[in-house]
């Protein structure tokens, strides 16, 4: 597997490079991305469950996956593009979750 978080890096790079917004803007439309995105995972999930009258069984759950996936790519993007230490803002919020959430589970403690 690659390196996840340089991957994440050279598409924020890639997108900061072709745009002549100002960065504020730059962000919050990235922000705006990532609600598009989750709008594709509603869009795959009814159409996994034909809900949709009109197009019936559009999708897989396998298409569910994938734009799940492009969720967390995005949301990842959009931390990157808001932040140069995203991959440490990551691990310490991740760390506040294993220390809320996971704690004494599985015999995983808090970090110190």
């Amino acid at each position: 597997m690659t390196d996840t978080w340089k991957t994440i890096e050279q598409l924020a790079h890639r997108l900061e490079s072709h745009s002549k917004l100002p960065r504020e803007q730059r962000i919050l439309l990235q922000l705006l991305k990532i609600q598009e995105e989750a709008g594709e995972v509603a869009e795959a999930v009814i159409g996994a469950l034909g809900q949709n009258p009109r197009k019936g069984h559009s999708h897989t759950w396998n298409d569910v996956e994938s734009e799940v996936c492009d969720v967390i790519v995005t949301g990842m993007v959009a931390l990157a593009r808001m932040n140069p230490e995203a991959s440490a803002v990551f691990a310490r919020h991740m760390e506040r979750i294993i220390a809320r959430d996971l704690s004494g589970v599985n015999g995983t403690t808090a970090p110190q």
